[in-house]
């Protein structure tokens, strides 16, 4: 092929439209990528920072009794060697968390608050915390064992179908974005098929005018899809610092590694080769069965 033939079908319109349909597709792609690595991300450091927590409540009217129970409740869980912390809560603390509902009267001495023990295992091992429940239990049936991982059970099972769906929206716009390459290389197609023929005619073959449309469509991959990374970069970064300023343990662990980062990167060239080849297939075929 020479220069010429490459500037007349270089003037498809609808072609050149595939800069910008590919920039908006890879920018929203790139976001719910983001979103899904991010959120997997922050489920699996949720999960790490649960799976090994437990707190005690002992829960008695009687202040004497309750106090000398949690000493106990302690002294036994500072010598089981499944416990690698176990530490009180402080009533200051207690007294900040009823706050919301209480007002002040949660500092009032008289009224009959629980004590609380944070406990930190050494491992996740189910036998191993069902011995230290035992432990407890043994001290006071009174007493209370939550494991943390309970608690947010919700909030991981949210987080995880989050990130299945996330994922779920990066497979649909790449299917997308695969037939919107299709539809856009059939109408080339069809709006330079009198130059086709007159190509054929001339010595032309399938594969030769299929490579200029599929040289057409990489290039305004490329240059729409790197309009599309730097937004979506710029973007994500935007978000990543306004999380880091919300101060909260859970948001902050929704954040990109080094992998992550890598991933995103891969993911123009991903969708470059998937448009050139969607684009060549389209092509070849209709060549194959019309001209």
């Amino acid at each position: 092929m020479n220069a010429p033939e490459h500037r007349v079908l270089d003037e498809a319109g609808g072609v050149r439209a595939m800069t910008w349909v590919m920039g908006i597709m890879l920018f929203l792609t790139m976001l719910a990528l983001a979103l899904g690595l991010g959120t997997a991300s922050a489920a699996r450091l949720l999960d790490r920072q649960l799976a090994g927590r437990l707190t005690v409540q002992i829960v008695d009217g009687n202040a004497v009794r309750r106090d000398r129970d949690a000493g106990r409740i302690l002294t036994v869980l500072r010598r089981r060697p499944e416990v690698a912390r176990a530490q009180p809560v402080d009533r200051a603390a207690l007294t900040r968390l009823l706050r919301p509902w209480l007002g002040s009267d949660g500092a009032d001495p008289d009224l009959p608050v629980p004590a609380m023990i944070d406990v930190d295992l050494v491992g996740q091992d189910d036998r191993g915390i069902a011995r230290v429940v035992q432990a407890v239990r043994a001290v006071t049936p009174a007493a209370r064992v939550d494991r943390h991982e309970n608690w947010m059970s919700p909030v991981s099972s949210f987080m995880q179908a989050l990130t299945w769906l996330a994922f779920a929206l990066v497979l649909l716009m790449a299917s997308a974005t695969a037939a919107v390459v299709v539809l856009a290389a059939r109408a080339g197609l069809e709006m330079h098929r009198a130059t086709i023929e007159v190509m054929h005619m001339l010595g032309s073959t399938d594969r030769q005018v299929a490579r200029l449309f599929q040289r057409r469509v990489a290039l305004d991959a490329a240059i729409g899809g790197s309009g599309g990374a730097l937004a979506a970069a710029g973007v994500i970064l935007f978000i990543a610092t306004r999380l880091e300023g919300l101060g909260s343990e859970l948001l902050n662990g929704i954040g990109l590694s080094s992998s992550d980062w890598i991933i995103l990167a891969a993911l123009p060239l991903v969708f470059l080769l998937l448009a050139t080849a969607a684009a060549r297939l389209t092509i070849v075929r209709a060549l194959r069965t019309s001209l």
